[in-house]
């Protein structure tokens, strides 16, 4: 077996690849963007490595990769599953796998603070694959913090050729990839797949909250395409009232633009939710359902002038989008990506994040309306 030093070569979809003694970690957000967080949940929200993949074109029939996974535990909640690595072999899914072993956070559900616990490396193994010259791509699970170690070949690799155009996406954890069923399909993933673009997926679960420094990451980061997709978090967050959202969304805007004066630049407003259409964050755990092992979310605000609801921040994105009069930016209705009759079809199992139908469902609609629209 061959062992081949992992690069950003060959691991695309992250902003830095940070070495530590155990491996190196993909971040989606930089050191300069990381040392100015404070919150522990959007540090494992980054560090986890939704759309990152490692790309390479080889003959080899067996590939293996070794890698740290970090394992999250909530306690009173159901056991969450292993994370999956998706094999994609010329652009299709030849194969899924999992791993045991790694590290394991225990999170407090109240203040997201973590206990860590260390453990062994795992290794993802695929063997039996055809041994022509084939681009492959192994996709990372996009909700387990994972390390790299090593990756093994019986077969020289070498990096695959990208495709030409980058689409650089920041969202909620639905963009992240929440409910769906593996890392190669999540919404963006499958958008990204189906209009033959590289992503770079900043989406970030619980927090898609206007942070400057996140506004700074989308600035620095080279892309071609850009969408923004904001509003859920800002509610179950409670994190503002209407007076200073909006001028919070300009302010994010004006970032980007800075390092994208020219870009494509999308900016998508939520999509259905019901426990928050018209009732104000926070958001909380249902705990009723929680005591009984079933995971939903709820609603806990109540109604107040300024008080941000879906219904309110969907009307004010569509009227910053037309006041700042930027031929180059576009407003996208995420009521036109999962509405209400989306919703009759693929309720939410969890009040809050769509199911796989779901991610599938808006992943074809985003493609058709973004890169049959605006994207073009």
């Amino acid at each position: 077996m061959i062992t081949t030093p992992l690069t950003t070569e060959l691991v695309r979809g992250a902003l830095e690849l940070e070495p530590t003694e155990r491996g190196l970690v993909p971040h989606r957000l930089t050191a300069r963007a990381r040392a100015q967080n404070t919150d522990p949940r959007l540090a494992m929200a980054e560090a986890q490595p939704a759309g990152v993949r490692l790309r390479f074109r080889t003959t080899a029939g067996v590939i293996e990769l070794e890698t740290l996974p970090t394992k999250v535990v909530y306690p009173g909640a159901p056991p969450r599953p292993d994370g999956v690595y998706d094999l994609l072999v010329d652009g299709k899914l030849a194969a899924q796998a999992s791993t045991s072993g790694g590290d394991t956070v225990t999170v407090d559900l109240a203040t997201g603070a973590g206990t860590h616990t260390s453990g062994p490396t795992g290794v993802v193994r695929f063997d039996g694959l055809p041994e022509h010259l084939k681009d492959v791509e192994l996709w990372l699970p996009h909700n387990e913090i994972t390390s790299l170690v090593a990756l093994r070949t019986d077969a020289p690799v070498s990096p695959a050729p990208a495709p030409d155009r980058v689409w650089l996406h920041h969202g909620s954890s639905i963009s992240h990839g929440s409910n769906a069923a593996s890392p190669s399909t999540t919404w963006p993933a499958l958008a990204a797949a189906s209009a033959g673009v590289e992503l770079i997926n900043l989406g970030f679960s619980g927090n898609a909250l206007l942070d400057p420094f996140t506004a700074r990451a989308l600035r620095d980061t080279p892309a071609d395409l850009i969408s923004v997709k904001l509003g859920i978090n800002v509610v179950n967050a409670d994190l503002m009232r209407l007076r200073a959202f909006g001028p919070a969304v300009h302010g994010f805007l004006d970032t980007i633009r800075e390092g994208h004066p020219s870009a494509p630049l999308l900016v998508v407003s939520p999509l259905y939710c019901p426990i928050h259409e018209r009732t104000p964050g926070p958001g909380d755990f249902d705990h009723s359902a929680l005591a009984a092992g079933v995971v939903r979310f709820r609603a806990t605000g109540e109604p107040g002038p300024g008080k941000l609801t879906l219904e309110v921040i969907r009307e004010e994105l569509a009227r910053i989008v037309a006041q700042r009069q930027d031929p180059d930016l576009h407003h996208l209705d995420g009521l036109a990506l999962y509405g209400p009759a989306e919703y009759a079809e693929f309720p939410l199992p969890d009040d809050l994040h769509p199911d796989p139908a779901a991610h599938r469902h808006i992943g074809a609609r985003f493609a058709e309306l973004a890169f049959g629209g605006p994207f073009a």
